[in-house]
């Protein structure tokens, strides 16, 4: 079974208040086994738009990427980052020859 990734880009306009959507999304990240590959880090963009914080989350399963996005502890910390924060994501399933 192929694995789930998320892959966030994201602009943090309040670090302080940003560290309470960090601290809420904790729960539900271990609950449905999510893994960080990518948290911030140095990049570059060679082409297309970016933002200045990348995240890549690997998760056991793309039903498991998916499960936890709408579970109800990670939508309480969507709203806790939605006023501080600007973010694309997008929920993919890995390859899986």
């Amino acid at each position: 079974m192929p694995k789930g990734y998320w892959i966030a880009r994201v602009d943090i306009d309040d670090f302080e208040s940003y560290k309470n959507y960090i601290a809420a999304n904790a729960k539900p990240f271990a609950e449905f086994g999510a893994t960080f590959l990518v948290r911030a880090g140095q990049f570059e963009n060679p082409e297309g738009t970016s933002r200045s914080r990348n995240v890549v989350i690997e998760f056991p399963s793309y039903q498991a990427a998916r499960d936890c996005y709408y579970s109800d502890e990670y939508q309480a910390a969507i709203k806790l980052r939605s006023d501080v924060a600007t973010s694309d994501l997008v929920i993919v399933e890995g390859y899986d020859p």
